[in-house]
């Protein structure tokens, strides 16, 4: 993935920031700026790995509790949604980052909007685990 590429080539440049803890509050070179940004949305990608979790524990919930199998299908419809959302995700950030195209913003601008778009659909399947409002 691209954005593997983006995060590896930041820490092959400067090995000393991959080892030394940035200051995210007050960093002010463009090389932290994109550290930071990267790790914002790993954070987010942690998130939304445990609500995925729980998601798909639901929509399992969903399937079990139906008795004839051509209703069930919860399970396949997240998976599927999910499948098509990355893929989303990831050219929508792909197009963010045309915004700084080749520059050393790029990649800061890249993290920030998979991080932005990542908090959103882990928005999203909390509220699809929470259920219809009562």
């Amino acid at each position: 993935m691209r954005n593997l590429l983006i995060a590896t080539s930041l820490l092959a440049a400067c090995p000393a920031l991959g080892e030394d803890k940035i200051d995210c509050a007050n960093a002010m070179a463009q090389m932290e700026l994109n550290m930071c940004a990267y790790q914002d949305f790993e954070k987010a990608d942690v998130e939304l790995n445990a609500v995925w979790t729980q998601a798909k524990a639901f929509a399992d919930e969903l399937d079990s509790q139906e008795d004839e199998e051509s209703r069930k299908g919860a399970a396949k419809a997240l998976l599927a949604g999910q499948r098509g959302w990355i893929a989303y995700r990831d050219g929508a950030c792909e197009l963010a980052g045309w915004e700084a195209h080749g520059g050393s913003m790029e990649p800061m601008v890249v993290s920030g909007c998979l991080a932005e778009k990542t908090r959103a659909r882990t928005k999203e399947l909390q509220e699809f685990v929470k259920g219809p409002e009562q």
